[in-house]
């Protein structure tokens, strides 16, 4: 079973210059504080834009694979739904780059991720 099945990650667009990507938070999510994981918005993030990369490479005989993420939180979510939105900054012949803004139900803004997709031969 693939990380995104196991946390439930619904990867709803794919597109070469947005994504959208979503999880309904239940237990498997959150810390002892009753709060998300920082490592499931981080991973979320990176699902998402590395799937979306790979959508559009491996076409062209080319794979994508997660580089670097960087993560920032900023407000706690211990319920509900994470709805995670990602513009392509940088389409580039071996790299691409990613931002992504992960917000809860009411649209506020609660984690953003930077994300660098590598691009290889498949």
């Amino acid at each position: 079973m693939t990380l995104d099945a196991t946390l439930g990650f619904d990867l709803v667009t794919l597109g070469d210059e947005a994504a959208h990507g979503q999880v309904a938070v239940d237990d498997r999510h959150l810390q002892p504080l009753g709060v998300v994981h920082g490592g499931v918005y981080a991973a979320l993030a990176e699902s998402l834009v590395s799937h979306a990369t790979a959508k559009a490479v491996l076409p062209d005989g080319m794979s994508a694979f997660g580089m670097t993420n960087e993560t920032s939180f900023f407000r706690p979510v211990g319920s509900g739904t994470l709805h995670a939105d990602a513009q392509r900054l940088h389409r580039g012949r071996t790299t691409w780059v990613w931002d992504v803004r992960i917000s809860d139900d009411d649209g506020r803004l609660c984690a953003a991720s930077r994300i660098t997709v590598a691009v290889r031969p498949a």
